[in-house]
């Protein structure tokens, strides 16, 4: 990693401005014998919020990397601004601290501590000096008083409130702070490794999969907490509302090169299938030339009259800037879940279940009822109980209080998180699906494969071999193999990019069967299912709704706790903002005074800003909204248009139709509160 320096060393000074973190410059790399980057070239700005995208193996975690400075590539520099910290969260380490949650966490203080010591230092020299006049002694001064106005500046003076803060929006309780590292899930260990990333603040960020060992509520805490962050934010996620909350710009990495988009990823994917039919029209009349150019040749070669324009023509060929269409991943996880069995009205019936591990009590009086066909999402913290309560109806935990019956006639497929873990490694992926198939289904066992994009030597390579996206579909694969009535799912979702994630999405959509799916993709679960549990402190709540009720459902009960935290407070005569108790209280401004007029302007200026964000995005729904019921005249006259790319369009626009709705709800919601006296929007 090359560092910009006022007289750099055989290195060009790079051509940004102030506002530029790192320059990417004509990077190249391959890896085993395919190219990843061909000359590529960009810059990240301070404030940047960039989402890598692009198709498994593309390259986006060894961009990461490289930015990082852990891998080197093949040529090109990066460069970073001078005096510039860069954070790095991979998707997956091994931490081999032993320390409690709370003292690893406060490492991420390391060099405020160093400037700490630096200022005990510097006070302890002064101390004993008698040289007041001197010099050194005003150097020492000087050195001191800057000292502690950076000390001041990065908040050292609060890390321990900062550390709680970060913990406990990342999920942890209070009472975890002063445990081991060591009883911690993996899971739950990179949770402390974010934090810690958070806390150093780096003024450029770099997040690989951060979402992947987070919960509902801790990923909406990570979309607050770098939606207002003060540096740059890279990241890669398979995560569409996360990207769609977090970024602004999309990176999409295709065929060795990048291309850039200032929009969120859903307006990205919008764009990019606009430009690539622009593409794709160029591509086609250039190959009509070609072919044109090609007959000409070939029938006039050997003509000594035309054979001048024949090679003016070959020349032509040579010269000619062959146009490139983007790569685009038609391959999909395409299948339907066979039909349910019949089963009995009651598929599950529990009551007042509960689970306890010694002395830790998971959860307790829980009542339980599914019925045919009905499909509900068990939401919640890792270690609440989720998980536990999918084995004890899988049978997987038979110690548990209360009591469970399994309706008559009810078959069970089951996908673990754990799932791809228990595949036998030393099996080819055929063999896997071989050894268990039986009947006129083994006559379909390479279809079957080919739909989980398993074909060709893919089919005999050995389990071991698989990356974790491949384990996980190959084990999701095995639940095709015999018709189910009810599907327990576990975190399927894992290691699926988004394309596949919305195939199977559609065919749990379609599936006739029940279904308990254990999730925290909001994009995945929203519409999926017509309930949710939320298992949260022991108990576990119900939610009639899918995740965006239970979501709503939760911001109110945040609201209602504050409301009352704020009245008990206020009975008790104290203050329910620590900053403000410890100030004196200013008096509010007389009516009509300078001071008074300026913040009703300041009032008056925020609310236009809302009112004109609403107007705008009044317009642009209204656009989608026509955009989507052209295309269904257009699908209803002409059942043939309806292929699959105008179909995940059509999906996309209403996506991002719904996305903008969400936020036009919001801030007519601000607008309630922000606009009284003003006209109200259009």
């Amino acid at each position: 990693m090359e560092r910009a320096d006022p007289h750099p060393r055989q290195l060009k000074r790079p051509h940004y401005s102030t506002h530029d973190m790192i320059s990417i410059n004509k990077l190249s790399v391959s890896f085993t014998g395919k190219t990843l980057f061909d000359d590529v070239s960009f810059i990240i700005k301070d404030k940047d919020r960039i989402g890598l995208t692009g198709k498994n193996g593309a390259g986006k975690s060894t961009l990461l990397k490289i930015l990082s400075g852990l891998q080197e590539p093949d040529s090109g520099t990066i460069v970073l601004t001078t005096g510039h910290e860069i954070g790095y969260l991979p998707q997956e380490m091994i931490p081999d601290s032993t320390k409690t949650i709370m003292d690893e966490t406060l490492t991420a203080f390391d060099k405020t501590n160093a400037l700490e010591k630096e200022i005990e230092k510097l006070s302890a020299q002064l101390a004993e000096r008698t040289d007041y006049e001197s010099e050194e002694y005003h150097r020492l001064i000087e050195r001191l008083t800057e000292a502690n106005e950076r000390f001041h500046l990065i908040g050292g003076s609060d890390r321990m409130g900062m550390a709680e803060k970060v913990l406990l929006g990342l999920g942890f309780k209070r009472s975890d702070f002063g445990r081991s590292i060591t009883e911690f899930s993996s899971g739950w260990q990179m949770r402390v490794e974010l934090a810690k990333i958070l806390l150093k603040r780096p003024e450029v960020m770099l997040l690989d999969e951060p979402t992947n060992h987070l919960d509902i509520e801790s990923i909406g805490w990570l979309e607050e907490f770098l939606q207002t962050y003060p540096g740059a934010v890279v990241l890669v996620s398979h995560d569409r509302k996360f990207l769609d909350h977090v970024t602004t710009r999309t990176i999409e990495i295709t065929m060795g090169r990048i291309e850039d988009y200032n929009v969120p990823y859903s307006e990205y994917v919008i764009q990019r299938a606009e430009r690539r039919q622009v593409q794709q029209a160029a591509y086609d009349n250039q190959q009509k030339e070609i072919e044109n150019i090609e007959r000409f040749i070939e029938r006039f070669r050997y003509k000594a009259t035309k054979a001048r324009q024949a090679q003016s023509r070959i020349k032509m060929l040579e010269k000619m800037d062959r146009i490139e269409v983007d790569e685009t991943d038609n391959s999909s996880i395409a299948f339907r879940f066979p039909p349910a069995p019949h089963c009995g009205k009651i598929v599950i019936r529990a009551q007042d279940i509960g689970k306890a591990y010694g002395e830790k009590r998971v959860f307790s009086h829980f009542d339980f009822t599914l019925e045919k066909g009905e499909k509900v999402a068990l939401v919640g913290r890792n270690g609440e109980g989720k998980s536990t309560f999918s084995k004890i109806v899988m049978g997987e935990i038979p110690d548990y209080e209360g009591k469970l019956e399994i309706g008559a006639g009810v078959r069970t497929g089951y996908f673990a998180q754990n799932q791809a873990a228990l595949l036998d490694g030393n099996k080819s992926v055929f063999e896997t699906i071989d050894d268990i198939a039986v009947g006129e289904v083994r006559t379909r066992i390479r279809n079957i494969l080919g739909c989980f994009l398993f074909s060709g030597e893919d089919i005999e390579k050995k389990v071991k071999v698989l990356s974790g996206g491949e384990k996980g579909r190959l084990a999701l694969a095995k639940l095709l193999l015999e018709p189910v009535n009810l599907l327990v799912l576990d975190e399927p979702t894992n290691h699926l990019d988004m394309r596949s994630k919305d195939i199977l999405k559609m065919a749990l959509l379609q599936y006739n069967g029940s279904l308990i799916v254990v999730s925290h993709d909001r994009d995945f679960l929203e519409g999926l299912t017509t309930k949710t549990y939320e298992f949260r402190d022991g108990k576990v709540k119900p939610h009639i709704g899918d995740v965006s009720a239970f979501l709503a459902d939760r911001k109110m009960e945040r609201l209602q706790e504050l409301e009352r935290s704020r009245k008990e407070d206020g009975k008790s005569g104290k203050s329910t903002n620590p900053a403000k108790a410890a100030t004196p209280q200013t008096s509010a401004p007389k009516p009509g005074s300078a001071q008074d007029r300026e913040i009703r302007k300041q009032q008056e200026r925020e609310a236009r800003k809302i009112k004109n964000a609403i107007e705008r995005l009044e317009t642009e729904i209204a656009e989608l909204e026509s955009q989507l019921a052209e295309m269904d005249k257009d699908f209803i006259a002409d059942p043939a248009r309806c292929t699959v790319e105008n179909c995940n369009k059509y999906e996309e626009i209403k996506r991002l139709a719904a996305h903008k709705t969400d936020e036009w709800a919001e801030l007519q919601e601000q607008w309630e509160s922000a606009g009284k006296g003003l006209e109200p929007p259009a």
